[in-house]
């Protein structure tokens, strides 16, 4: 009976096994270079609104409502990519610090119009500059010239990642 030489050996061996899975760089994989970039940009934000107890829900619910009015938590959560159920519990946090009111939608009695109550609204129009000079100094850092490109690089990868999670609706 003949013996495999060692280099048939080792490549019968190679041929058995599967193929080394590819490596992902975290580090310059993109998905979690933009998730460390958001989760880096959500925190140094927080600075600029501690005072008033609120968190990153309750802020964007807040921003949201000083931005457009009238709004149901249907469409906070749509237009903020927050989940249903986080939504709820930031307008239910800044309902009890007296920010937010609730009115039922006659036609709907499951959903209902928000809206920043008075004391919201002086909150909100105390922050909204301050959201502004923190956009600024965030932004600095993108040199004149590039900051078109840039917006349009945010823009594109924004819209493309919309039709990536409409893509894997459909399946």
């Amino acid at each position: 009976m003949n013996q495999p030489s060692p280099v048939q050996d080792a490549n019968a061996k190679a041929a058995a096994e599967p193929a080394e899975k590819p490596v992902v760089n975290l580090e310059g994989f993109l998905p979690h270079r933009l998730n460390v970039l958001s989760s880096l940009v959500s925190q140094a934000l927080t600075q600029v609104y501690p005072k008033y107890g609120i968190g990153i829900p309750e802020w964007r619910v807040l921003f949201s409502l000083g931005q457009f009015g009238v709004m149901t938590g249907k469409a906070i959560g749509a237009r903020t990519h927050m989940h249903k159920t986080k939504v709820s519990r930031a307008v239910a946090q800044l309902e009890a610090r007296r920010y937010v009111a609730r009115k039922a939608n006659r036609e709907d009695l499951r959903e209902a119009f928000l809206s920043l109550t008075p004391a919201g609204r002086a909150v909100y129009e105390e922050l909204a500059p301050r959201a502004h000079e923190f956009t600024k100094k965030l932004s600095d850092v993108v040199p004149e010239a590039d900051r078109a490109a840039f917006d349009r690089a945010v823009s594109l990868l924004t819209q493309r990642s919309a039709e990536l999670v409409s893509e894997s609706g459909d399946r």
